[in-house]
């Protein structure tokens, strides 16, 4: 089921404006990401979040659930499959998979939204902090596999389409991730 636009507005009343009147909302249990400007529907793309489920402890390698904003943005201008380490572009270009193939490793490509939890006690503070487990909205070498779980606890995308995403949304913008 498609998010609401009345629960993306409750969302901008809890946790203030979202620039541009942009928020995204992962849905965990449908394997999508919206992006709403003004309440509306603009745009929505298929992902892939954890294989280990939902979770927000640290080491739990599990899709944390809650309010985030995008605190930092990386990877502007990189080409299709740029490999990442440690938010660095490494100048490293990889194979990516579109049928059910694993990659070599986890690996971050192309684009990096990087997340900051907004709700303490649930994604912001010691042992649950979204920021400081490195929770991202990325590109993966495994597009055949968006659309399951797969992760190792980021929000995968295929990579032209966090490209497009990237370049939609502005630091700062509201990310809810929902759980089932």
């Amino acid at each position: 089921m498609t998010p609401s636009s009345d629960s993306v507005r409750a969302l901008e009343q809890r946790f203030g404006p979202s620039p541009g009147g942009q928020v995204v909302v992962v849905d965990v249990a449908n394997q999508r990401l919206y992006l709403f400007r003004g309440g509306d529907l603009v745009a929505q793309w298929p992902v892939s979040t954890s294989r280990y489920g939902i979770g927000n402890r640290e080491e739990s390698h599990k899709t944390p659930t809650g309010a985030h904003r995008v605190a930092r943005k990386i990877g502007d201008g990189a080409p299709v499959g740029t490999l990442f380490r440690g938010r660095r572009d490494t100048g490293r270009i990889v194979t990516i998979h579109r049928d059910d193939t694993p990659a070599p490793e986890d690996y971050v490509t192309t684009r990096i939204l990087w997340l900051e939890g907004l709700e303490p006690g649930i994604n912001k503070g010691a042992g649950i902090d979204s920021f400081q487990r490195y929770i991202y909205i990325h590109g993966t070498a495994e597009e055949g596999r968006i659309g399951t779980p797969a992760s190792h606890g980021c929000v995968r995308m295929r990579n032209a389409d966090v490209i497009e995403l990237f370049d939609l949304i502005d630091m700062g913008t509201l990310v809810d991730i929902r759980a089932p």
